[in-house]
């Protein structure tokens, strides 16, 4: 993984004005985690827009701040339809209205905000990304989940063991929308597969 301690100061503004978004569903673990797979993929789809990619996978889901805890596990993470549930499009939306406030008080342009706010609405909800910044935050957002702590965090979330969470996973990694990504998604869960003793456990 990328070293985001240099060369990514320029974002430091947006972070600190999303921060009173970040807590609910422990997105202050999953955006972190998040940015820096896009930054790696960004190592590999250097045609892409980096600015548009990490700032909307930084604002991508602070729309989770809006909405009760509760509601989000209960109607945002269960059931078949879990991804057309009215929460998951209302988080979209307040991320839409929350993430255009964090960038104008931070001093991005009209088109930059545009831009990501494009990305964020739909993330979760529209069947099939638009271009190649749509896919490599759609990739990034789901990334995390294949590293021990992604896994540790989303099988509370589903209410399953690390296992079967990883066998979920397997379903999962050939999915995603770049050949990056699904490199990463396989070598990933294959090491925290070999971490979390998975063959025994």
């Amino acid at each position: 993984m990328l070293d985001l301690s240099q060369g990514f100061e320029r974002y430091d503004p947006v972070w600190r004005a999303a921060k009173p978004y970040m807590r609910a569903r422990k997105n202050d673990v999953h955006i972190p985690l998040s940015f820096a797979w896009a930054a790696q993929l960004l190592e590999t789809y250097t045609e892409a827009d980096r600015d548009i990619c990490l700032l909307a996978i930084l604002l991508h889901d602070i729309g989770w701040h809006s909405i009760d805890m509760q509601d989000i596990i209960e109607k945002g993470f269960s059931g078949p339809n879990m991804l057309q549930s009215d929460v998951r499009y209302l988080h979209e939306e307040e991320g839409v209205r929350l993430g255009t406030e964090v960038l104008r008080s931070t001093a991005w342009d009209d088109a930059t905000i545009d831009a990501v706010c494009e990305i964020i609405d739909g993330h979760d909800t529209r069947p099939d990304p638009r271009h190649l910044n749509d896919r490599i935050v759609r990739d990034a957002d789901k990334l995390w989940r294949f590293d021990v702590t992604g896994i540790a965090v989303a099988c509370d979330w589903f209410k399953l063991t690390p296992g079967a969470y990883a066998e979920r996973l397997e379903d999962q990694k050939d999915k995603l929308e770049t050949e990056a990504g699904r490199q990463f998604a396989a070598q990933t869960l294959a090491a925290s597969r070999n971490t979390l003793m998975l063959h025994v456990l």
